[in-house]
């Protein structure tokens, strides 16, 4: 016990022997500077310092900028450039989906290569009456005022309309003697109207040209886009007076009539009509006489 005690003390005194440190003129040897130090003390001070050290580069890594240039660590205006990166590649991404149904679609309406389903005009009037009704909502005094307010913008509106389903009305592409009629078992969606060479051809109603090209086996088509999902198709023309993006009005020159195309066996006009993405027979909604 004694001996433990004894080296205890000698312990403690090594930690407190005081030391001086001297510096000297090298050539007069002249004292410049001198410390008083001991263990604890040099001891005290390194541990002081590595602490204040690693306090502030802690700061310098959390609070500024210079922590992007240490190994691992990401600028945060780079992770948010990345994610806005990320959501309009994943818009993008989505878009070119539905742009590619949407020329899967057309090209089935060229090729014909759909299935079918029979359709009439009532079926088609009581589907729009079903999806107004659905839109119906209890009116308050609010919304009596808005309405109100709509209806007289859209009163002088020369560029948008609203447009009432039953109230859609096709306006025959040409008049003539059809030469074969729809018929859905041998995969003719459509009706060849008999017209004379170079008759003008006019667009059903109101839309947008998707489609204006030559193609072999149809001559010169026109595919017009209208509303209510309305897709009218004009094949076997002799020449085409619009071209792709165009809009059109109802009753418009979209076409001269011809006997182009290898499937053409004279001069008429192949017209197709199709409702969301089927075919339904033309004359339950065209006059061609």
């Amino acid at each position: 016990m004694a001996k433990k005690e004894k080296n205890d003390k000698k312990f403690a005194r090594k930690l407190l022997h005081q030391y001086r440190l001297v510096i000297l003129n090298e050539d007069t040897f002249e004292e410049r500077f001198a410390l008083k130090l001991s263990r604890l003390n040099v001891f005290v001070l390194t541990s002081i310092s590595a602490i204040i050290l690693v306090f502030f580069t802690t700061l310098l890594i959390a609070f500024t900028p210079l922590r992007e240039y240490i190994p691992g660590y990401s600028s945060t205006k780079l992770k948010r450039q990345a994610s806005q990166l990320n959501y309009k590649t994943d818009s993008l991404v989505r878009e070119l989906e539905l742009n590619k149904q949407y020329y899967a679609s057309i090209r089935k309406v060229l090729t014909g290569d759909i299935s079918t389903v029979d359709f009439n005009r009532d079926s088609i009037m009581e589907i729009a009456k079903n999806d107004i009704d659905v839109l119906e909502v209890e009116k308050n005094k609010e919304d009596s005022i808005l309405r109100a307010k709509v209806e007289k913008e859209d009163k002088y509106n020369l560029f948008e309309s609203s447009i009432d389903p039953s109230n859609f009305v096709l306006f025959p592409p040409v008049s003539g003697t059809i030469s074969e009629d729809y018929n859905v078992e041998e995969k003719h969606f459509a009706v060849d109207v008999v017209v004379a060479d170079n008759t003008p051809v006019k667009a059903v109603a109101d839309g947008t040209v998707i489609f204006a090209e030559w193609t072999v086996e149809t001559g010169y088509v026109v595919i017009i886009e209208h509303n209510q999902e309305l897709i009218s198709v004009y094949k076997h023309n002799s020449a085409i007076t619009k071209g792709q993006g165009d809009l059109v009005k109802s009753g418009e020159v979209i076409a001269m009539s011809g006997n182009t195309g290898e499937l053409s066996t004279g001069p008429h006009l192949h017209f197709e009509l199709w409702s969301k993405g089927y075919p339904v027979n033309p004359t339950n909604f065209i006059d061609f006489q």
